[in-house]
């Protein structure tokens, strides 16, 4: 059983970065962590968007302004799906906040690792 887990940990520091790209690692990551924080920025508005519709449409109902009677039996329909379409919207958001929180800790993680092989490689005076 040791065999399996000396090869599976082999494996994963295959996959990691040399330490002589550290600089241009680091640039990566924080080009990726960007990207990520506009991608959840967007996320975030279509679940602002289904809650704003929600709510324009229940101040219209509030202040008598609905449309006309045909429209009518479609009303509260199309509020609850507005404001389904925000929920889902705002669940996707958490989600993929909580993808990125973990994306960042684990490149956080594997800077920290390849800093410290970048120093044994080096040799640190004592």
């Amino acid at each position: 059983m040791e065999k399996q887990n000396d090869s599976m940990r082999e494996r994963l520091l295959a996959q990691m970065p040399q330490p002589k790209n550290l600089g241009a690692y680091r640039e990566e990551t924080a080009i990726l962590l960007a990207r990520h924080e506009k991608a959840l920025f967007w996320e975030r508005m279509g679940s602002w968007a289904g809650y704003g519709v929600a709510a324009v449409l229940l101040i219209l109902w509030l202040f008598r302004l609905t449309p006309a009677p045909a429209m009518r039996e479609w009303f509260w329909p199309l509020v609850g799906f507005a404001y389904f379409a925000g929920v889902v919207g705002d669940l996707r958001y958490r989600f993929y906040l909580n993808k990125v929180d973990t994306l960042k800790e684990l490149k956080q993680v594997q800077l920290q690792i390849l800093e410290v092989q970048a120093l044994l490689q080096k040799g640190t005076p004592d």
